[in-house]
């Protein structure tokens, strides 16, 4: 008898559905879509999640997982604080250049699901929150104060969103300049 490596359903389900969500969107996605990319039966999905939306929240907390793993990733290959800090903006470039780059799955979310009662906007805003502790993280070891931390947050997320609606990966490059350049006024 052969050993099988086929995943439990739960978590087809849910690498299902942070596919689906960053490939198509949250709200173009059906619930028969999932079940069918999963491989699962309708029964599965609720003996583990309550509802979509409970779903959906789980798919972005292990984005998230995988985000910080990346992130952290990146950010240990680099040992000068100032070459960490940029080197997000390099980071940025080599993802939105990945084919099929559809933007921020975090970003797409909150515009698809703007309820504030909404149970995913949680998991967005710990996720944005994390991003942005990690930025001023970098920005303290640099010589910076904290509030260079807001700005670099705003090139982060508007490098994403122009990158996604241009298609052009460069814009990363105009964000580390204009980074460099902020760093640079507040370490001087």
């Amino acid at each position: 008898m052969a050993t099988t490596d086929i995943k439990p359903p739960r978590e087809r389900l849910i690498e299902a559905a942070v596919r689906l969500f960053s490939e198509d969107g949250i709200r173009a996605t059906g619930i028969d879509r999932l079940l069918t990319e999963a491989g699962v039966a309708k029964m599965s999905l609720y003996k583990h999640f309550q509802s979509k939306d409970d779903l959906i929240v789980e798919a972005l907390r292990r984005k998230d997982e995988q985000f910080r793993e990346t992130f952290r990733a990146m950010v240990e290959t680099r040992h000068d604080p100032r070459a960490r800090l940029l080197g997000v903006f390099d980071a940025q470039e080599r993802w939105f250049g990945h084919p099929g780059f559809r933007g921020c799955l975090f970003l797409n979310a909150a515009a698809e699901l703007p309820e504030g009662g909404c149970p995913a906007r949680r998991a967005i805003a710990e996720h944005k929150s994390w991003v942005h502790g990690q930025l001023r993280d970098l920005a303290r070891e640099a010589g910076a104060g904290d509030g260079l931390a807001d700005q670099l947050m705003l090139l982060f997320e508007g490098a994403i969103m122009r990158a996604y609606v241009t298609g052009d990966p460069t814009v990363a490059r105009e964000a580390r300049k204009a980074a460099g350049l902020l760093l640079d006024a507040e370490s001087s």
